[in-house]
């Protein structure tokens, strides 16, 4: 019974952790070996108090394709994952020591909100991109993963992107919708191989690039565990601390290795909730899945074979869920926009980083996501402070 549920856990992470590294470029098995690892590891440190699994993290595609975009390794890419990760780690044994009030200081929700919508919302022209390679496929995925979301109920629902990606794929693969190179890459790789590691290599500017995403990751491990609580019905305050520096060190592992940050996912927390299954060996059993899956190179090649067109259709939902979740933030929090400080703040944030306002400081180009982050978390309390002056 345990290895249903823990089969069930592998479904709801498996469309999201692999579109990742199809993003970013990270193999695909190497980030099912650290996505397993991770959630070990994560269980560990948490004591196995928040269930729990660690998937591919969409907020680190932004930062890590204008890295690309500049030129950067894929060695530099994994550097500034695992600065993010030890940043990370750092953060959660501040609100281990002081409390978990000492985010609702740094990172009130206007803040939190408006940096989430900039790294949804400027990963738009990445979808849109491989839209244009394929738009009849991608047009047949963005209604299939819509359709079955709206139409479907219980676990179907919360599997709507992997089974709209599945099914678009087997109809791209019936109209020769799929790249023959990668097909018969498919057909010679061997079933059984060891994923392939990389060393990181630390650049000061892929850091500057990926430092946003920390407020991200943040905000996402707080309301992940939060969200756990309400679903389990106990009380994970004091766990917040413990679940950010488990957090932190999955990824930072994954960028020492050659794989995708990792993040906890709501995919998961679902599953939970309809299966009103909350044993941590679920979990488990889904980390060790995902590490059987790593050692396929055929696995890998067959997810390489996936249509661009097929990849669009599903980012184009995923991107965009990416950026109002932001608006949730808000929402949920109620912040009032009638306030000029967060109505200016947010509008000039989200310009600069939708625009891709890009300066080049010190040799080092900084994008949009940056500046509008910079913009939003120094210049929110400094214009509150001002404000409460008059």
């Amino acid at each position: 019974m345990t290895i249903g549920f823990g089969l069930q856990h592998v479904f709801a992470m498996f469309g999201a952790t692999v579109l990742v590294p199809l993003q970013t470029g990270f193999p695909v098995t190497t980030t099912f070996l650290f996505s397993g690892l991770g959630t070990l590891l994560f269980l560990l440190v948490t004591r196995n108090r928040v269930p729990s699994y660690l998937g591919s993290s969409f907020a680190f595609i932004a930062p890590l394709s204008a890295a690309q975009a500049e030129g950067a390794a894929p060695a530099v890419l994994l550097g500034g994952v695992l600065v993010a990760g030890l940043l990370l780690v750092m953060v959660g044994i501040a609100v281990k020591a002081l409390g978990v009030r000492l985010l609702d200081s740094f990172m009130p929700p206007v803040v939190t909100g408006a940096v989430v919508m900039l790294i949804g919302f400027t990963l738009a022209p990445t979808a849109v991109d491989d839209v244009r390679a394929q738009p009849g496929i991608a047009l047949m995925t963005l209604l299939s993963v819509i359709g079955i979301a709206i139409l479907g109920r219980g676990m179907p629902a919360r599997l709507s992107v992997l089974l709209g990606v599945a099914v678009s794929w087997l109809v791209a693969v019936l109209v020769d919708g799929v790249d023959p190179a990668g097909v018969a890459r498919l057909a010679e790789a061997p079933w059984i191989g060891v994923p392939e590691l990389t060393a990181p290599m630390v650049s000061p500017s892929t850091t500057l690039l990926v430092l946003p995403v920390i407020l991200v990751v943040v905000a996402e491990t707080v309301g992940h565990v939060k969200a756990v609580a309400a679903v389990t019905g106990r009380d994970l305050d004091g766990s917040v601390g413990d679940a950010l520096i488990g957090n932190g060190l999955a990824t930072a592992m994954a960028g020492a290795g050659g794989g995708s940050a990792t993040t906890t996912y709501a995919e998961n927390i679902g599953v939970m909730a309809v299966t009103r299954v909350y044993s941590t060996a679920a979990y488990v059993i889904a980390a060790v899945i995902a590490l059987l899956l790593s050692f396929s190179p055929k696995l890998g090649a067959a997810i390489l074979t996936m249509p661009l067109g097929v990849l669009g259709g599903a980012t184009m939902v995923l991107f965009g869920l990416i950026g109002l979740v932001g608006v949730r933030i808000w929402m949920d929090n109620r912040v009032d926009l009638g306030d000029p400080v967060n109505l200016l703040v947010a509008a000039a944030a989200l310009m600069a980083g939708v625009g891709d306002l890009t300066f080049v400081v010190g040799g080092v180009e900084l994008g949009g996501v940056v500046w509008g982050s910079l913009l939003v978390v120094v210049l929110y309390p400094l214009l509150n402070k001002l404000s409460r002056r008059r």
